[in-house]
């Protein structure tokens, strides 16, 4: 059940940053209609954070520091120009325009709506 929470989440959060940022968009793609490729691609955003992000932000770690944790938001943007790159062979219409400024205010975008989430969906260990 919690990991259906964490997807229904990732999910919201995929589909806020396609509506606020005008370079980040959700079509059809070759399954199926808009509603199931954003629970697809937010299945594959949280396998990406689940298994790369870890090792890009001990990687990063010295610029995260010296930034003062705001490189933290390169490392957010570079995990969503991948959740994109992976998605495409599978099928799914999932594009960002460009990086810098579309994966970035993306990723901050996904970043506030998941913050909100988590506090109004406690998690069920606490």
């Amino acid at each position: 059940m919690r990991f259906l929470i964490k997807i229904a989440v990732n999910a919201i959060a995929l589909w806020a940053a396609a509506w606020l940022v005008p370079g980040i968009s959700f079509g059809g793609g070759k399954l199926g209609s808009t509603f199931g490729t954003v629970i697809l691609v937010a299945l594959v955003f949280g396998l990406v954070n689940t298994v790369v992000k870890p090792i890009a932000k001990f990687l990063s770690f010295p610029f995260i520091i010296l930034t003062l944790g705001l490189f933290t938001f390169v490392v957010n943007a570079f995990m969503l120009q991948l959740t994109e790159w992976l998605s495409q062979p599978l099928g799914l219409s999932f594009t960002i325009r460009h990086f810098f400024w579309d994966a970035i205010l993306g990723a901050l975008v996904i970043t506030v709506v998941s913050m909100i989430l988590h506090w109004v969906i406690p998690d069920s260990d606490e």
